[in-house]
């Protein structure tokens, strides 16, 4: 059951044969890299692209951590291998501090509430 919903942020560097590649990479991600994100409680995961602006939807189960995926990536070979080869096309976003990727974002309106 889904529980709550996380959107984040990131940009790609702005060259068109660059972002053509990381959206072929994402038409095939290695099934190592989805297992670690169901295994870590995540229901659902998109990505949207406009322009070299990415903006991901996650929604996450109960049981979801970050602090705990976290760690589950940095001990997964196979996790920090796909992330390495992504900061070849992506670059933060300027509020990102050193090392950050995906920024989470705030919630400032819900039609629903």
């Amino acid at each position: 059951m889904i529980t709550d919903r996380h959107c984040f942020a990131l940009d790609l560097i702005d060259d068109t044969n660059l972002i053509e590649a990381y959206k072929k990479y994402h038409e095939s991600v290695w099934p190592e890299i989805v297992e670690s994100i169901k295994d870590a409680g995540i229901q659902d995961l998109q990505i949207y692209l406009v322009a070299n602006r990415l903006f991901m939807i996650m929604d996450v189960s109960e049981n979801f951590s970050f602090e705990q995926k976290s760690q589950s990536d940095a001990a997964n070979p196979k996790v920090q291998e796909w992330e390495q080869l992504m900061w070849n096309y992506q670059q933060a976003i300027p509020q990102a501090k050193k090392g950050e990727k995906w920024m989470l974002m705030e919630k400032i309106y819900h039609l629903k509430k």
